[in-house]
């Protein structure tokens, strides 16, 4: 596995198809390593010729970690949000931009397509307004603008993503935990079997498990707030695409995402939840090739929403 050092940070990336083709940066969410990526959207992405690059966000996977900044107490950060106190963590999604230029900085590549999906959606937004000459376009998935009165999670999917494996040593224990955690977020139209989701979850869990950097992760996207403002300002061509059946990040995000955004196109996929099943690697994949390329079809059923 490689690694480059960025901000003081080592970031662990890997690559994928052929250097010559139009780079395109894959951005993770809050606690997935770069392997969260199925494999079968990355073949169809390079196969659509794109140099794929992947890597793991700080705190998490192989990339360093911040052990030494303590476990946040996330109950009373969510009492600061609330009552809008100022939140300070370890880093902020700003920081995780930044290291995503350094991964383009150590590969050569002056610009790239970029993708991020849920907190890698946030990075992927920060990244294109506060680093525009790097961002070919950009396109975020199944995220938000963190903007104050946007719908939260389903009780149940706030309630498991919370909850605890019963015991946090036991491999078995954190495979039952991870397979049950997106079986509640992920898409009630597009099912994973059994066997392929417990299979991912353990392969991610052999790889690394880092609880706190998962806090810590989340700790940063509550101290980076609202990036309506941000969002302002981008001007990449930008799709986001969201699913209709989100029960952690609601559809509402994402078209108020799309909103802030100018010029930017929202593509919604009924019946897919918070995940990348592989019965819709295909449209998503087709999806990012067209938008890339300039070739978003007007006829296709997508909405097209005016900055508010």
């Amino acid at each position: 596995m490689p690694y480059t050092r960025v901000n003081g940070v080592r970031i662990a990336y890997q690559t994928s198809g052929d250097p010559a083709g139009p780079p395109l940066l894959l951005i993770m969410g809050l606690g997935m390593q770069l392997t969260g990526w199925p494999e079968d959207f990355v073949e169809g992405l390079t196969e659509q010729g794109f140099y794929v690059i992947r890597f793991d966000n700080r705190d998490i996977g192989l990339s360093d970690k911040f052990e030494h900044a303590g476990t946040p107490n996330v109950p009373l950060a969510m009492l600061k949000m609330l009552v809008r106190w100022p939140l300070k963590g370890a880093y902020t999604l700003a920081d995780m931009a930044r290291d995503a230029v350094g991964v383009l900085d150590a590969l050569g590549v002056a610009k790239a397509h970029v993708v991020g999906a849920s907190m890698g959606g946030m990075i992927a937004q920060v990244l294109a307004a506060a680093h525009p000459a790097r961002v070919l376009t950009l396109t975020s998935i199944m995220s938000s603008s963190g903007r104050r009165g946007l719908p939260g999670p389903t009780r149940a999917a706030r309630a498991i993503l919370f909850q605890r494996p019963k015991a946090a040593g036991d491999f078995d224990s954190l495979v039952a935990h991870g397979a049950n955690v997106f079986r509640v977020i992920g898409s009630p139209a597009y099912p994973t079997p059994e066997k392929v989701l417990r299979a991912r979850v353990g392969a991610q869990i052999r790889r690394n498990v880092c609880p706190g950097g998962v806090l810590r992760q989340m700790l940063a996207i509550a101290a980076s707030g609202d990036r309506s403002a941000l969002l302002h300002s981008i001007c990449a061509p930008t799709l986001v695409i969201h699913g209709a059946a989100d029960p952690l990040v609601p559809l509402a995000c994402g078209a108020d995402t799309a909103r802030q955004i100018a010029h930017a196109r929202l593509e919604v996929i009924e019946g897919m939840g918070h995940d990348l099943p592989s019965q819709l690697t295909e449209r998503l994949v087709c999806l990012i090739d067209a938008h890339a390329h300039g070739k978003m079809d007007p006829d296709t059923p997508a909405q097209r929403l005016e900055k508010q």
